[in-house]
C-alpha cells in the first residue's frame, strides 16, 4: 500500500547584505529563532558580543527574534564587516517577509548599504594618508 506524501513547500525569504568586502546571503524561514552562520551557531561563529548584537539588530528592532529561523552564508572581510553584512541581509529579508516592517527598518538605517570601504594607498606615503616623518635638513 503506497502512502500519499504531500509536497510541502517551506516559505523562505532571501536577502543579500554587503559591508566592506563582506557579502552575506541570508535566508529567513518561519521557525523558533535559530540563527546559523556558515553552519555554526551565532554564538559559536562570533566570539565578540557586539558582533552578535549587530547581526541580530533588525530582528530585535522588529521583535521577530522568535518568529524566524535565520540561515546565513557569509564570506569575505573580517568579523565586523561580516556582522554588518548580515544585518543588512536580515533587514532586506525581513522587508520581503513583511512589507509593514520597512519604514521601521529604514528609519533605523538598516536597509541602506554602508558604502565606506578602505581608502587606497598612495605612492610616496606609508598608508592612505600617513606620510613619512618630516625632517628638516
Amino acid at each position: 500500500m503506497a502512502k500519499a506524501v504531500k509536497n510541502v513547500k517551506t516559505v523562505s525569504f532571501a536577502g543579500t547584505g554587503r559591508r566592506k568586502q563582506s557579502i552575506a546571503r541570508v535566508r529567513l524561514v518561519p521557525g523558533q529563532g535559530q540563527f546559523v552562520v556558515n553552519g555554526k551557531n551565532l554564538d559559536e561563529y562570533f566570539g565578540h558580543g557586539t558582533h552578535k548584537s549587530v547581526a541580530k539588530q533588525p530582528l530585535t528592532l522588529t521583535k521577530t527574534e522568535e518568529k524566524y529561523d535565520v540561515t546565513v552564508n557569509v564570506n569575505g572581510g573580517g568579523f565586523t564587516g561580516q556582522a554588518g553584512a548580515i544585518r543588512h541581509g536580515v533587514a532586506r529579508a525581513l522587508c520581503k517577509a513583511d512589507e509593514q516592517l520597512r519604514p521601521e527598518l529604514k528609519k533605523a538605517g538598516y536597509l541602506s548599504r554602508d558604502a565606506r570601504v578602505k581608502e587606497r594607498k598612495k605612492y610616496g606615503l606609508k598608508k592612505a594618508r600617513k606620510a613619512p616623518q618630516f625632517r628638516k635638513r
